[in-house]
């Protein structure tokens, strides 16, 4: 017999209140979010204020559906994910997120002690995620809740989203085939990038959604 999904929801609700917790004493705007809802709906209601939005590559903010919604408000949205772009279109995306009204990410591990720790292989996210865009938002499912320090974080990332991620883009990496790190060196390595963002950037408006569902890798 399982564990009721009411206690399952409850205990996860005590880890994502105090993340939100610490990253408010941190500076940053933290909101827990019960349901999956309604990070859709805060994210729709900050769009409503933005011209440009880019998304930072995220399978967290892709499974939330925004993009069609702030399309259809006649947004314009900057998604370098579109497999019909070139190289250089997708590069030059990635460069117009950097100086959008609105950025979307996720964030692949986030400690009780409210620290982003995101792992890049270009890096175009991350940098978004700490300079430029008038404003940030970034969504963190209870999946992503690491109860330890930065090294438990970073295991977190490896461990756990690289894999899945590295197999999503079809990179040729030990990962993708075996779901473990390797720590390797191979051509397509996508830990590339390591950032902590540990208190708010002094000129970033950046938003944490810490939702009580499991989101993303």
């Amino acid at each position: 017999m399982g564990i009721p999904e009411e206690l399952v929801s409850w205990s996860y609700e005590q880890k994502c209140q105090k993340a939100v917790a610490s990253l408010e004493k941190h500076d940053f705007t933290a909101l827990y979010c019960e349901t999956r809802e309604d990070a859709f709906n805060y994210i729709i209601s900050e769009g409503e204020k933005a011209s440009t939005i880019g998304f930072g590559g995220s399978m967290s903010i892709v499974s939330l559906g925004v993009e069609a919604k702030l399309k259809e408000m006649g947004k314009e949205i900057l998604n370098h994910g579109n497999p019909s772009l070139s190289r250089d279109e997708r590069v030059e995306i990635m460069r117009r997120q950097l100086s959008c009204d609105l950025f979307l990410s996720g964030c692949n591990a986030l400690t009780l002690e409210g620290e982003l720790v995101n792992i890049d292989a270009t890096g175009n996210r991350v940098a978004a995620m700490f300079f430029g865009p008038k404003k940030v938002i970034v969504v963190a499912g209870r999946n992503k809740l690491v109860d330890g320090d930065i090294t438990d974080a970073i295991k977190r990332v490896k461990n756990y989203a690289t894999p899945p991620n590295s197999k999503r883009l079809n990179f040729r990496t030990p990962c993708a085939s075996t779901g473990l790190c390797g720590n390797c060196d191979s051509p397509d390595r996508l830990c590339r990038v390591t950032t902590i963002i540990d208190r708010r950037p002094r000129f970033t408006d950046l938003h944490v959604l810490v939702v009580n569902q499991d989101i993303g890798f």
